[in-house]
């Protein structure tokens, strides 16, 4: 009897629906396989009184699946890639890219309130309060986009964080669409934002499905395959590089988002300050050959000359502030 195949995830309401996705897009693709689910919560779901750049970054989410991973009691974990560091750990590759979702921050109001809510609307109504932001791109870029807000972090799974919205804890939220989405929760969005002013998270709306890397070069996983993007791995590809090149998992705040568009890469990157509003923009623009590996490279070269470009404008003093 063939053994069934594991696939590991956190154990929040979103990580076991995007690991349900996964495994939907592999039965697909394979109808007989058997499919076990292993959840487990990692640190980063533990500890949710400190803003995570305080507390050892985004590795704190995936830290336990990894070891998981490579101690073969899973052979594949499902992320949010936003969620994972510019490094792998050793051993681990990242098998598959999902199609993306939708990568738009949005904007949500505590239930009842209009989505064109005045801003002087806390002397009127008494809901203005502050915006639940997490990571520092969203506070600056929240900063510009909702003059006179203010922001206060906010930690905690989707639906945890809409409970403290709708209880008063604060006035709006600044999320991401393709979670909500997942969840079924689109109804509770109150406005998208723009991805070319409020640039997403490198990643975001894309899933990574991650396993030993001697398994991904052996063949030995050949489901991961059916839920692999193209688009999504040359996109991926080019956000991460950025990250990586502006040094990864340190704590300023950076944006990295491609799109392709009639053959090309558009990628838009965002590098900042930590503790001020200041911060550059930039768009590297490059030509496509349809190759997939010819056009990872692309992409890879496309992220490092993005980030690079932004790191000397922003040392050179330019930048503008929210």
């Amino acid at each position: 009897m063939t053994r069934p195949l594991r696939i590991g995830s956190r154990e929040s309401t979103l990580a076991v629906r995007q690991a349900e996705i996964v495994a939907e897009g592999i039965r697909r693709a394979s109808p007989d396989i058997e499919i076990v689910f292993q959840t487990m919560k990692t640190q980063g779901d533990v500890i949710l009184d400190r803003p995570l750049d305080k507390i050892g970054g985004k590795g704190l989410f995936i830290a336990e699946l990894d070891e998981a991973l490579l101690a073969g009691r899973i052979d594949l974990a499902v992320h949010s890639l936003k969620d994972m560091p510019a490094e792998l750990a050793d051993g681990l590759a990242i098998a598959a890219y999902s199609r993306r979702e939708d990568p738009r921050d949005v904007l949500v109001l505590p239930e009842g309130v209009p989505e064109d809510a005045p801003e002087g609307a806390q002397e009127a109504g008494g809901y203005w309060a502050p915006l639940g932001c997490s990571g520092g791109r969203r506070k600056l870029l929240a900063a510009k986009a909702f003059p006179g807000w203010g922001t206060k972090d906010i930690r905690g799974n989707v639906p945890t964080r809409i409970a403290k919205l709708d209880a008063g804890q604060y006035g709006g939220l600044i999320l991401a669409a393709a979670g909500l989405k997942r969840l079924g929760l689109e109804g509770r969005i109150s406005r998208y934002l723009d991805c070319e002013t409020f640039i997403p998270s490198a990643g975001q709306g894309i899933l990574a499905v991650t396993c030993r890397a001697d398994d991904l070069a052996q063949g030995r996983i050949p489901e991961a395959a059916a839920v692999d993007d193209a688009e999504s791995r040359v996109c991926a590809t080019a956000e991460r590089a950025f990250v990586k090149e502006t040094g990864g998992g340190c704590s300023a705040p950076m944006a990295a988002w491609g799109r392709i568009e009639n053959g090309r890469l558009r990628v838009h990157g965002l590098y900042g300050e930590e503790g001020s509003t200041r911060f550059v923009t930039k768009i590297v623009d490059t030509a496509l050959t349809g190759d997939i590996r010819q056009d990872e490279e692309t992409a890879q070269s496309a992220g490092v000359m993005l980030a690079r470009l932004l790191l000397a404008q922003f040392r050179e003093g330019e930048g503008r502030g929210a």
